[in-house]
């Protein structure tokens, strides 16, 4: 039970740092994804094919 705890945790923390990392990339550009709990969330659960999507989603909307 711990060990799954340990594992989401750090699932979570990777994800942040993804988004993290994907923001200082593109800031220049001016597409930078907000780190909140969705966003966080969605990476977690979906992991980089999560990413794409918001990357699409984003282009697409704004």
């Amino acid at each position: 039970m711990l060990k799954k705890i340990f594992v989401i945790v750090k699932r979570i923390i990777v994800s942040a740092f993804i988004l993290y990392g994907y923001n200082l990339i593109v800031s220049p550009l001016d597409l930078s994804i907000p780190i909140n709990i969705i966003t966080v969330g969605l990476l977690t659960v979906f992991g980089i094919p999560a990413l794409l999507s918001l990357i699409v989603i984003l282009v697409l909307v704004f």
